[in-house]
């Protein structure tokens, strides 16, 4: 590698704090000497790291890595997709990234929190494996336009052939010399991060089975996929055959592993493993996220040192019982700030509370049942007993439950039921109870919505204020925060999603919601609920 190239700063290294290098060397990137792709950028971009420095990096790791080698398998062997999973911060994307450091071969990474469609995704990925870098001169466009899979396929196919042509040493048509210090051998792996926000997208149902079988379809033994996940693959299930991925399970960090990671790089480790033995333990039993211990760890650590002028004493007894006594009412309080535990209700929210039972008994309410333990806006009430209704209430008598009178006018005459009639509803019935609540499209619930709010006559309320019903443009907005409450809803599981239709191909959701607790949100508001329940 020449010096000028030595001097700049590959793509790759950018993802693994370069940042940090440009600013030790003082240079700025000027407009005239821009950085230009080369193949080097599909490798790892530093210094490969040995196979003990790779498990001394990762404390708690040692079976993963191990397993992760062993499955990627030699130079230039083919493999199956892989499919890492385990919780938040466990270690998964800083491990593979450094396995690739270490062995030294050339890959593409994308990330579907940044990649927020399957559009960017695509693009993403294509533009890795064509060299292109979004700049002013193009416009900030990618190299192509992808929307649809099949072009996809085609796109990546083609684009795969010329990678795996240069990394064999036959540039074929791109014109480019032979590469020094690229990556060893000619296997291109592709990994894709955060693979459960693709649930949210829309289509999911047939994106991920499209992504699991992309090994299948392309049928190339030069490439590798390997997808990272927060969740398991049982989340993933689909109706469509494609080949499983290997599974590699990340677990959740021992209190001894965090122990070896948060000393790892101390300087005074003796001071550090006193601390770690008063706040370790607490903090364990509510997190064991590295990124939210090392937070919380970092300002509690300065305090804990303000007795001793040198940091780098070494405590005796006689001092960590000293620290531990000035120390000990810092936790608590951290312990709040960090993890926003709730604090004891205010004056103000007791005597909202007085005001509140007194205005149940007054109207021969229930003050116990009316009491919310959350908030919740009331758009979001109306929206949460919405889909209640969806999930209790047969489709077939939404006409004759939410009609403009607000229910079954009483001037209809009604007919006398047969007992044929009376046994089939009864069998209905008990089979509507036995299968539970069930689902519903977006469409039918948006529409009771409409109904159960334009009979309250009230107008709904958002965060910040009120929301009007008239004008046309005040129902797109509305509909706009309907949509945020929905999604604030399925988040907090009062409403999940039940998968899609085959044939009206769109997402359905499930209530989850009891009916003791549809009742408490609907006494908040004063809305009937049980005059819209279909009982017998």
């Amino acid at each position: 590698m020449s010096k000028e190239e030595d001097t700049k700063a590959t793509r790759r290294t950018t993802r693994s704090s370069s940042a940090a290098v440009l600013r030790d060397s003082g240079e700025i990137k000027k407009k005239c000497d821009p950085h230009i792709p080369s193949f080097n950028d599909l490798v790892f971009g530093e210094d490969t790291i040995s196979k003990e420095d790779l498990l001394s990096n990762f404390p708690g790791r040692h079976t993963q890595i191990l397993e992760l080698l062993n499955l990627l398998g030699p130079l230039n062997s083919p493999m199956l997709p892989l499919f890492v999973y385990g919780g938040t911060s466990t270690g998964k994307t800083s491990v593979i990234l450094q396995i690739f450091r270490h062995l030294n071969r050339p890959f593409v990474y994308s990330s579907c929190r940044t990649c927020y469609s399957l559009r960017t995704l695509f693009e993403s990925i294509l533009n890795q494996l064509l060299l292109h870098q979004k700049d002013a001169d193009n416009g900030y466009l990618s190299a192509k336009r992808c929307e649809k899979t099949s072009d996809f396929v085609n796109f990546l196919r083609e684009a795969l052939v010329k990678v795996v042509k240069t990394l064999q040493g036959n540039p074929g048509k791109i014109g480019t010399k032979k590469l020094t210090g690229q990556g060893h051998g000619h296997m291109i792996y592709l990994i894709v991060d955060n693979l459960e926000l693709v649930r949210d997208w829309d289509k999911s149902s047939s994106i991920l089975p499209f992504l699991f079988n992309l090994h299948e379809v392309l049928n190339m033994n030069e490439v590798g996929f390997l997808f990272i996940s927060n969740t398991s693959p049982d989340t993933y299930y689909s109706n469509m055959g494609y080949l499983d991925p290997i599974p590699v399970y990340f677990s959740e960090y021992t209190e001894d592993d965090l122990r070896k990671i948060f000393i790892r790089n101390q300087t005074n480790q003796e001071m550090y493993s006193s601390f770690l033995s008063v706040v370790l333990g607490p903090f364990y039993r509510i997190t064991r996220h590295v990124n939210e211990l090392s937070i919380a760890f970092s300002s509690l650590y300065k305090i804990y040192c303000e007795a001793s002028d040198d940091l780098n004493d070494v405590p005796n007894e006689s001092s960590k019982r000293a620290r531990f006594s000035r120390f000990q009412p810092h936790i608590s309080p951290a312990l709040n700030q960090i993890f926003k535990i709730s604090s004891p209700p205010s004056e103000v929210n007791t005597l909202k509370e007085a005001k509140r039972k007194a205005g149940s008994k007054k109207f021969g309410g229930c003050d116990s049942s009316e009491h919310l333990d959350f908030h919740m806006s009331t758009s979001a009430k109306y929206l949460l007993l919405s889909a209640f209704l969806a999930s209790r209430n047969p489709a077939t008598l939404d006409a004759s439950l939410f009609d403009s009178t607000g229910g079954s006018s009483s001037r209809k005459r009604k007919k006398r039921p047969s007992e044929k009639s009376i046994e089939q509803k009864e069998i209905s019935e008990q089979e509507l109870l036995m299968k539970g609540p069930g689902t519903f499209p977006l469409e039918r619930l948006l529409a009771i919505f409409q109904c159960i709010t334009s009979v309250a006559e009230i107008s709904l309320e958002d965060d910040q204020g009120n929301v009007a019903m008239d004008s046309q443009n005040e129902d797109s907005e509305l509909m706009s925060d309907v949509l945020l409450q929905l999604s604030s809803l399925c988040n907090a599981n009062f409403v999940v999603k039940g998968g899609s239709c085959p044939l009206e191909g769109s997402t359905r959701y499930r209530s989850t919601v009891s009916e003791d607790m549809a009742l408490k949100v609907a006494r908040s508001i004063k809305f009937p609920l049980s005059k819209y329940m279909y009982r017998r």
